[in-house]
């Protein structure tokens, strides 16, 4: 019988209570919101379930080891105390990540992973005379260090690469949404299949394809070749299959429109191919279209959402292209509710529409809102006198 174990799944700035919801419905207990990440427990197979179906976490870690921890030296002792047999052999390959936010040590990360490869390889090699190959890109074993003041958190990473790496998109543009940040953005919305869908500025087709993913059930990460924990000693390879089966089988079909638009011939290329990728030719469709020439060509409720280009790297008159999507909106976008994220906050005052929500979440680097606004299919007045 499996036993259960703490975990961690860490997130992106702004997505923890979505991650923690997403945790509760998968099956996780003792599920805690932390900063860019919600801890829980879970046996192997949710451990295998959580990698294969959560789509706002970037990487979940097993916890090894916790201690307090004064400078660089003490780090290399405490970890020379972890018994290294348990996790992987002389013969195993190996790679650290590391994160500090201390003032106890005046190093960057860097120096902390080299300090913390140093450790274990030195461990092996007193006791076996011959010490264990680091390797960056395909390690059998991946550890994270976490120091946070005066306290080190050790884990293994069961994940591997990062989990925003769906095995989807070989297609980009410019400036490229991460696949865990569209994800969390199409769950904000509360989309969830049960009415059109549109993103009118789609570059390389990420939001659409993981809202098509989210719409019909499908597991975020079944296109993925590989995750870490099949490198470990305890892999059980019958298990991992009986639980993507069981995702497999809760896979259902949306019928309503998923659909996105691009001014650049490029990006609807891209976006054709990724979502060919992913197998969703069947519930998306893309087209060549400028968004500002456009009107609603679908009937009832839809949600649109989108990210527009914050003038960040793309060079664009930013009155004049807020108060463009604010006119095509309300006048060509009734019965929809639509949401985009962007960091230009200055951008946002000329769009000419009042928000009804704001949510601050983090693109990369910058801070960024995510808004809503609610189109009526007559006036805001009308509508009120109808309730």
């Amino acid at each position: 019988m499996s036993h259960n174990f703490k975990m961690v799944a860490t997130t992106i700035f702004g997505l923890e209570e979505v991650l923690a919801t997403e945790l509760r419905n998968l099956g996780a207990q003792h599920v805690e919101i932390g900063i860019r990440n919600v801890s829980f427990s879970g046996d192997k197979g949710f451990m295998y379930k959580a990698n294969m179906a959560l789509r706002t976490a970037i990487r979940i870690l097993k916890p090894i080891k916790r201690f307090k921890v004064f400078d660089e030296d003490d780090l290399y002792k405490k970890l020379q105390q972890i018994d290294w047999e348990r996790i992987m052999n002389v013969d195993s390959t190996f790679a650290i990540g590391a994160v500090v936010n201390s003032k106890n040590f005046t190093t960057n990360s860097h120096y902390i992973s080299l300090k913390s490869k140093d450790a274990i390889a030195d461990y092996f090699r007193h006791k076996y005379h011959k010490r264990p190959n680091v390797d960056v890109k395909h390690p059998d074993v991946k550890i994270h260090v976490h120091i946070q003041k005066d306290l080190c958190s050790v884990s293994l990473d069961s994940s591997g690469d990062s989990l925003h790496k769906r095995g989807y998109r070989n297609l980009t543009n410019i400036a490229p949404i991460n696949e865990v940040l569209a994800a969390g953005l199409v769950l904000l919305s509360g989309y969830t299949g049960d009415c059109n869908f549109i993103d009118p500025m789609c570059g390389s087709g990420t939001i659409l394809i993981e809202a098509a993913m989210i719409a019909n059930n499908i597991p975020a990460n079944i296109n993925r070749k590989e995750f870490g924990f099949e490198k470990w000693s305890d892999y059980d390879e019958d298990l991992f299959f009986t639980i993507q089966d069981s995702l497999l089988k809760k896979i259902r079909s949306c019928h309503f429109k998923i659909m996105g638009f691009d001014k650049a011939p490029s990006a609807v290329r891209k976006a054709k191919e990724n979502i060919e990728n992913a197998n969703l030719t069947d519930f998306v469709g893309v087209h060549h279209v400028n968004f500002f020439n456009s009107v609603k060509e679908v009937f009832g409720p839809t949600t649109i959402l989108f990210n527009p280009p914050y003038g960040e790297r793309l060079d664009i008159d930013i009155q004049e292209f807020y108060k463009k999507i604010g006119d095509t909106l309300k006048n060509g976008y009734p019965d929809s509710t639509v949401w985009f994220i962007t960091s230009n906050l200055e951008g946002l005052k000329y769009v000419g529409l009042r928000t009804s929500k704001k949510i601050p979440l983090k693109n990369g680097d910058l801070d960024c809102r995510f808004v809503r606004y609610d189109m009526y299919e007559g006036s805001r007045k009308t509508k009120k006198a109808s309730q």
